[in-house]
């Protein structure tokens, strides 16, 4: 599914009949719908962030719903496509906390590279019908994923805004996991604690602290 160490770690999934039947479900959407992201990348954050190299979680709800937008990563649009709401004030706080100045561009796939798994709770939407997937079946997988990166020994943040993402904190319950909690970058919430919550400089201070290699968040 994958092709890299997570087709290992979530091998039980991907064998389950009950992963097979919702995911051919959603393969016919596909057929007779227009859902975003396009197949291929479905799966992109994983691809992209293998099991081993994950340090830092980003938790999205779902996709963004408009044309040409979703690839695969949270809160990340495509190279071309005007910037939503959200990722600006994620820039805007990015320039407050390390002085990074914003970029032209939302493809957040530098981040994902480095070790930064941008992972949506829900990994499809229809066109312009926002959490039209919420509780299909993509929360069995992605809570799954969630729980077996909190097994890992190497220290990892999780950065979790809104409240959506926040009920996502039960899951992790390692000691040597980092939890960063703030309300949502949207700009219906980000001046209540969004701003000034500092999350890439606490990232990085985390990952210097225990040995790891900080993220570069200007990439």
């Amino acid at each position: 599914m994958i092709g890299n160490d997570w087709d290992e770690v979530l091998q039980v999934i991907w064998n389950s009949n009950g992963f097979k039947h919702f995911y051919n479900k959603i393969m016919e959407e596909y057929d007779i719908k227009t859902i975003y992201p396009p197949k291929d990348y479905i799966f992109n954050a994983l691809k992209l962030t293998n099991y081993e190299n994950t340090k830092v979680v980003i938790v999205g709800q779902d996709p963004y719903h408009g044309e040409n937008q979703a690839h695969g990563l949270s809160f990340s649009v495509q190279k071309g496509i005007k910037l939503p709401p959200s990722l600006q004030n994620i820039y805007k706080e990015l320039e407050s906390d390390l002085g990074i100045k914003p970029r032209l561009d939302g493809d957040l796939t530098g981040w994902a590279k480095q070790g930064v798994l941008l992972l949506n709770a829900v990994l499809t939407v229809e066109k312009d019908k926002a959490g039209s997937h919420r509780n299909w079946g993509w929360e069995l997988l992605t809570d799954y994923i969630i729980k077996v990166l909190n097994k890992k020994d190497s220290p990892i943040v999780f950065i979790l805004w809104g409240n959506f993402a926040k009920e996502k904190a039960k899951l992790i319950t390692n000691p040597k996991h980092f939890i960063i909690i703030s309300p949502h970058p949207s700009p219906f919430s980000a001046y209540s604690g969004f701003f000034g919550s500092k999350p890439f400089s606490k990232t990085n201070n985390y990952l210097i602290k225990n040995n790891l290699e900080p993220i570069d968040w200007s990439k």
